[in-house]
């Protein structure tokens, strides 16, 4: 019997993605509703307790509010890929890479990462819990993405005559990445996290630099890279580079779609310096494609289905 999904959200960015990436899928029974009924508080209250799985495409008070919508006795499962419910106490965060893939699978509510938290999450956390990386740094991390993310405002302002070449934004320091970051990753001090968007649609560069020899310990930036490798190892996802690091990383104007993330360690002659740089999609294992990975473990079906890798 097929599950059936709702998607609360489907004509967003992310929502039409995840749309896309589904139908034609057998093994799942779209809820569909028209332009006028996915307005409708009703109709989406009815789909919403309908679904096996509901995933919702939201801003984050329309997230909340369809929580609420919720009756406990539908069984209905949800997937948030807003940051709604990123730190809140009682829903599984959906980075199977970290939480463990079964967790996912039985879990049901399930927060997607956000995109920028994944890249840096991915690099930093594994390196905090085996301790190769003090939680108490003062880490921060620079990145770039593309203008996708941004809603369809920013999605506007780019696609239209005289975009900017380059936008730098989160100036007030309260990202809403932050408190995710923090807690997901373990730190004792919030990041300072400096976000920019340039003129391509898709795909994100996030880096963290490191200066280790200041740190106690005075960790090596191969040991970083090997620890990295070693958490990763078999993972169909995401992938470190072991081998000669490229003397330069780009995001393609016209790049397609892909649901991996690649993970570098650059380091210096003496290893005391370090760049730790993931790339990824921002739509995809930064969005849609996450929302899918979590999806094939909450049903059963091998994670990769359906994902572009």
């Amino acid at each position: 019997m097929a599950t059936r999904i709702f998607i609360d959200g489907a004509a967003g960015t992310t929502g039409l993605e995840i749309l896309d990436r589904l139908e034609g899928r057998a093994e799942f029974d779209l809820i569909l509703l028209d332009d006028e009924r996915r307005k409708s508080i009703e109709a989406r209250r009815e789909a919403l307790n309908e679904a096996d799985i509901a995933i919702l495409c939201l801003p984050d008070d329309a997230a909340r509010d369809a929580v609420d919508l919720l009756d406990p006795a539908s069984g209905t499962r949800i997937i948030d890929a807003s940051s709604a419910h990123r730190t809140t106490e009682g829903w599984c965060y959906g980075f199977p890479e970290l939480v463990g893939r079964e967790r996912v699978a039985e879990a049901r509510r399930v927060s997607n990462p956000g995109c920028y938290p994944t890249g840096f999450l991915g690099l930093v956390a594994p390196l905090v819990r085996e301790g190769l990386l003090p939680a108490d740094w003062p880490f921060t991390v620079n990145a770039v993405s593309g203008y996708s993310g941004g809603g369809k405002a920013l999605i506007a302002e780019f696609e239209k005559g005289g975009a900017p070449g380059f936008h730098a934004y989160g100036y007030d320091l309260r990202h809403k990445h932050l408190p995710e970051m923090q807690l997901r990753a373990g730190l004792e001090h919030p990041v300072l996290f400096a976000p920019s968007v340039v003129p391509v649609y898709r795909g994100m560069i996030v880096e963290v630099p490191l200066h280790l020899g200041a740190m106690a310990g005075e960790p090596h930036s191969d040991s970083l890279r090997s620890g990295l490798a070693e958490f990763y190892a078999g993972s169909p996802v995401v992938s470190v580079l072991e081998s000669e690091n490229p003397r330069e990383l780009v995001l393609d104007r016209d790049a397609a779609p892909w649901d991996g993330m690649e993970l570098f360690v650059f380091g210096n002659d003496g290893g005391w310096n370090a760049r730790l740089v993931a790339r990824l999609d921002n739509l995809g294992k930064g969005a849609s494609g996450a929302a899918i990975q979590n999806l094939n473990l909450m049903c059963g079906l091998p994670e990769t289905t359906g994902l572009s890798l």
